[in-house]
This record gives structure tokens, sequence and C-alpha cells, in this order.
């Protein structure tokens, strides 16, 4: 595995992508099955190694079939797209949060952090772009504890100057203790609970 596949090189200083990355689409392993399915009843032979993973761009839950001789683990960050460039995916199933092994369901926040905190730019972008959504609901209000006031001063202050950081979303909206945990909070209901009647952060097309 690469420095760029782990994560451990790629992005710029600001959180941003480098132009490499961002042709490219990327999922973090969430658990590593060598052996399959366990419910696969199928003789041992016939089953292929699985990984079950979150994609970083639009947070679809996937289930990857590997090749028989995949270096993978938890926490790795691979590359799903462009097809040519899977070095150790074979097939992309798209899945639910029902779905999921124990163990993703378990590594599932902490990659959901991991990933804000990696592509921080685009995330501190949603505070600076979010839009209205009816007369009545903004979707600022769909983030955890945001009500009207603190929506408002969102609104207010970023017209002022655009949020650079979360630290900058932090000292300059007074009640606004977490703005990055709101958002993984967010995103975490999104994935978990297929009722939400609005999505911001999870969804997309279907990978091939």
């Amino acid at each position: 595995m690469t420095t760029s596949e782990s994560g451990e090189a790629g992005a710029d200083d600001d959180g941003g992508e480098t132009a490499e990355e961002a042709e490219r689409t990327y999922a973090v392993v969430l658990d590593h099955l060598p052996h399959g399915r366990p419910s696969d009843d199928r003789p041992q032979y016939k089953k292929s190694p699985l990984a079950y993973a979150l994609e970083e761009s639009r947070f679809r839950l996937l289930e990857l079939t590997l090749g028989e001789d995949a270096d993978v683990s938890i926490g790795d960050r691979i590359v799903i797209e462009p097809a040519d460039e899977r070095s150790a995916v074979e097939r992309i199933r798209e899945v639910e949060f029902d779905d999921l092994s124990n163990a993703a369901h378990s590594e599932l926040e902490y990659v959901v952090e991991e990933i804000v905190d990696r592509h921080e730019r685009r995330f501190v972008d949603f505070y600076n772009d979010a839009q209205p959504i009816t007369l009545r609901l903004h979707q600022l209000n769909l983030l955890p504890g945001i009500g009207k006031k603190l929506r408002n001063d969102v609104l207010d202050e970023r017209k002022r100057a655009p949020f650079e950081r979360f630290d900058d979303l932090e000292e300059r909206i007074t009640g606004l203790h977490d703005p990055k945990g709101v958002l993984v909070d967010r995103i975490l209901e999104e994935l978990r609970d297929e009722d939400l009647k609005y999505r911001t952060f999870v969804g997309g097309e279907q990978t091939d």
C-alpha cells in the first residue's frame, strides 16, 4: 500500500485535495473479512475475501469483493475509482447500514471523523454555502444543536468573511462549540436512519 493510498500523503495543508486525488474516488476500510461472510454457507473455496468500506465523496457504504492476494486492513484508504486503478478490489456493491458487520459498525464513527478531518476545507465550506431547503427550514438546521439563533449567527458572520477552518468557526460563532462534531453526528445519522426526509451528505449514484 502506498502512502497516498493510506492517506499519509496527498492532501494539501489546508485540508484540500491534490489534483491527483481529485481525479480518484477513495474508500476507507471498516472491516476485512478474509474468509467472506460468516452467513455464506458455500464451501470456503467458493467464497472471496470481502471488506466493508465507506466512500469518502458521498459516504456510501460499500461491500468490496477483494482479490485473493489483496493486502487490506481496517483503516486502509483505497482507490475505488477509476476502475483501472483498483489494486485490490474486484467488485463493488452498495449496502445499507444494517448489512455491515459488527466490527464495521464499531469503526464507522472513527472513519467518518477521519474523513471530515482529511477534507476540512470541503466541510467548512458547508457552513459557508448551506442554503434554505424550504421557507421554514435551512440546511444548517439539519445539524444537531443548531437552531434559529446559531443559524442566523452563521449566516450573518459568513457575509463578513468566509470561514476558513473549524477553529475559525468556533472562534467567531459563540455557542458553536464543536462545528466538526455536529457534522460527524449528522453524517452518522444519515448513514444509520434510512427514513430521514432530508440528506445532505450521504447518497449519490451507485458505483458499477
